[in-house]
């Protein structure tokens, strides 16, 4: 179970922070549409790869500011600001109309995505408030084996999540308006959600 739960939490972590149709997931679904599945699948394969990068450098920061508790309560202070910007952010992209534009180019959709989830600059920063919460609450630990189990689950996260919209691109190319206002609504919630907890431990 000590392996299974930073496993679970780096899965879960990758899965919902990127279930909101966006860039890459999207991306993973017109390549699908318009170049096949397998297209699909490579492009996922090359956005999930860069992904074990930016987890393994935010848990090496994380273990970092672990040992050093007075950096995690001035980050605390700033991820409330952040965490409430987030859920605002969501909350006005509900309320834009969402489109799937633009043709996939002919190349290696494998380094394709590999290239365009590198240019994901919040990646790192997202992983790394993950992982600093998820020790600091006592769910794993940033040591290793466990930070680099936590990692290989944000990649099969990722993976599984970029996968689910190459099969079922057609569909949610489909109800992509539909899709985005209803997960971006829940995202909002749910990053006040966090916001409120982080601010109440804060305080207390």
């Amino acid at each position: 179970m000590i392996y299974v739960l930073p496993f679970l939490i780096g899965f879960l972590v990758a899965f919902i922070g990127l279930l909101a149709p966006a860039m890459l997931n999207m991306t993973t679904a017109r390549t699908s549409i318009e170049k096949g599945k397998k297209a699909g699948f490579q492009f996922a394969a090359g956005a999930a790869s860069v992904v074990f990068i930016q987890g393994y450098i935010a848990v090496t920061f994380a273990k970092y500011l672990v040992e050093n508790p007075e950096i995690i309560k001035k980050l605390n202070i700033a991820a409330v600001f952040v965490l409430f910007g987030l859920s605002i952010f969501f909350f006005i992209q509900a309320r834009r109309k969402f489109e799937v534009t633009g043709k996939s180019k002919k190349g290696n959709n494998y380094l394709s995505g590999l290239l365009m989830s590198s240019l994901n600059m919040l990646a790192i920063p997202f992983y790394l408030a993950m992982a600093t919460l998820a020790e600091s609450e006592g769910w794993m630990t940033n040591e290793k084996p466990y930070s680099i189990i936590f990692v290989v689950g944000a990649v099969l996260g990722s993976f599984f999540l970029f996968s689910v919209y190459a099969v079922f691109a057609k569909s949610i190319a489909l109800k992509a308006a539909f899709i985005s206002r209803n997960i971006n609504n829940i995202l909002s919630v749910l990053f006040i959600g966090l916001a409120m907890f982080t601010l109440i431990k804060l305080l207390m």
